[in-house]
C-alpha cells in the first residue's frame, strides 16, 4: 500500500499524553497523520508533516482513533421486539429473555448467522468501530456454541466463549450438570476458536462458585477471563473478576465501596454498557465514582437483541456524558483506549507511531460533538488497517 498523509485535521485525539496538550487525550490541533500500510508512521503538526505517496485533505474536521467495542453479542438470530415493547410498557427486565434468542439461533443456518453478524459489523464500521469483541452464548449446547465461535472467529480475533450466558433450557432442572458440560465437553469444543471466556454472574444465571469454576476451567485451557458482573444486583462478580485477573468486569452497575476499590487497585477494566440501561430503564452505572477512585473505564455497546440493540458507540458516548457523570474527554478515551485496555491491546485505540492505522473523521471540528450532537451521524469516513473502508 502507498503511504498516505491525512492533513488539515482541526483536532486530533491521539490518546498519547506525550502529544499536544499533554492530557490523556494527547489532543493536537492543526494536525496530520501518515499511514504506512496497516500502521501509523507519523503523527504531529500539519506544518511539519513529511511527504507521502498520497495526500488526503481532512478539510478542518476532527479525527479520532477507531472505536474499540470490547463487549458485543453478535452471533444470533431473530429479535426480541415483543419483549422490548412489553418492557417499555412496564414489565421488568430479567435474564430469562435470552431463551427466546437461543431458540432462534439454534434454528438458524450457519449462513443466516453469518449474514446477521456481518450486517451488524458493517453497521458498526460506518459508525467508526474498527475493533470489536463478540461472544457466543445463544447456543447453550456444544454444537451451537462451537459453530457460533467458528463464525465469529472468521471476522475478529477477539472472540469470547460465553456458554455460561444462562443455564441452558435443556438443563433447567439440573444447573450443576450444565456447569459440568460448560467446563468439560463444551469447553473442549469451543476453546480452539476463542481467546476469552465469560460468564454471566447474576441472580437467574450463575452464582459466584459456579462462575469461579467456569472461569478457572477456561484459564486452564488458555482462555483469559472476562465477566458480566453486578448488572442487576450487588454480587460477587467484580471481586471474582479481580481475583482471577479478568481483563474486564462488564456492566458494574451495583458496586460496593470494596468493589470500586478492588477495580481501582487492579488491572481489571470496568466496562460500562449504557445501551443496556437505556433499553431496560435500569439504574445508570456511576462512572464518576469509578473514575474518581482511579479505576480504568471502558465504554461499549453490549449490542445484543434483548437488552441493548444498538451498534452505535457514539450513542453510548452521549449517554455516558448525559447520564453517567463522564466528561466528553473521558467518554471518548473510554470508547477507544479504554476498550483497548479491556482487550489488553496496545496496538488499537491510539493514534501514535506503530499503532494500527484505524481512525475516523467526524463532520465536526471536535470530538466533543459526539456528545454535544447526540443522534447525528457525525462519523464521515473510516480507515481500518490503513484502508479507507467507510
Amino acid at each position: 500500500m502507498p503511504t498516505t498523509l491525512i492533513t488539515n485535521i482541526a483536532s486530533l485525539v491521539t490518546n498519547d499524553p506525550s502529544q499536544g496538550d499533554g492530557t490523556p487525550l494527547g489532543l493536537l490541533t492543526d494536525a496530520a497523520v501518515v499511514l504506512d500500510g496497516e500502521t501509523i508512521a507519523w503523527v504531529g503538526p500539519a506544518a511539519k508533516a513529511p511527504a507521502a505517496d498520497e495526500t488526503y485533505d481532512a478539510k478542518g474536521r476532527a479525527a479520532i482513533p477507531g472505536f474499540v467495542d470490547s463487549h458485543s453479542h453478535l452471533v444470533f438470530a431473530g429479535d426480541r421486539t415483543q419483549e422490548f415493547n412489553a418492557r417499555m410498557s412496564g414489565r421488568a427486565y430479567s435474564a430469562g429473555g435470552i431463551r427466546t434468542t437461543v431458540a432462534a439461533t439454534r434454528a438458524a443456518t450457519d449462513a443466516e448467522l453469518e449474514a446477521n453478524l456481518t450486517h451488524y459489523l458493517r453497521e458498526a464500521l460506518r459508525q467508526g468501530t474498527t475493533t470489536f469483541e463478540t461472544k457466543s452464548g445463544y447456543g447453550l449446547n456444544t454444537e451451537d456454541e462451537a459453530r457460533a465461535l467458528r463464525i465469529a472467529a472468521a471476522h475478529t480475533d477477539e472472540v469470547t466463549f460465553l456458554g455460561a450466558h444462562i443455564v441452558s433450557p435443556d438443563y433447567a432442572e439440573d444447573p450443576a450438570a450444565y456447569v459440568e458440560l460448560v467446563t468439560g465437553e463444551m469447553l473442549e469444543a469451543c476453546a480452539p476458536h476463542a481467546r476469552w471466556i465469560d460468564v454471566f454472574c447474576e441472580k437467574g444465571a450463575f452464582d459466584g462458585d459456579q462462575a469461579r469454576a467456569i472461569l478457572t476451567a477456561g484459564k486452564a485451557k488458555g482462555l483469559h477471563p472476562r465477566i458480566h458482573a453486578n448488572q442487576l444486583s450487588y454480587g460477587p462478580g467484580v471481586q471474582l473478576a479481580v481475583e482471577l485477573d479478568a481483563a474486564s468486569a462488564d456492566h458494574c452497575t451495583h458496586l460496593t465501596d470494596a468493589d470500586v476499590d478492588a477495580l481501582a487497585n487492579s488491572s481489571t477494566v470496568a466496562t460500562l454498557l449504557p445501551g443496556a440501561e437505556f433499553s431496560t430503564r435500569a439504574e445508570w452505572p456511576d462512572a464518576r465514582r469509578l473514575l474518581d477512585a482511579g479505576a480504568t473505564v471502558a465504554l461499549s455497546t453490549d449490542c445484543n437483541p434483548g437488552s441493548s440493540f444498538t451498534s452505535s458507540v457514539p450513542f453510548c458516548i452521549a449517554l455516558a456524558v448525559r447520564d453517567m457523570g463522564m466528561t466528553p474527554d473521558e467518554a471518548i478515551w473510554s470508547a477507544t483506549a479504554g476498550g483497548a485496555a479491556a482487550l489488553r491491546r496496545a496496538d488499537v485505540g491510539f493514534i501514535r507511531e506503530g499503532a494500527r492505522a484505524d481512525l475516523a473523521l467526524l463532520d465536526a471540528p471536535s470530538h466533543v460533538h459526539l456528545a454535544y450532537r447526540p443522534g447525528v451521524p457525525l462519523v464521515s469516513e473510516v480507515w481500518r488497517r490503513g484502508a479507507r473502508v467507510a
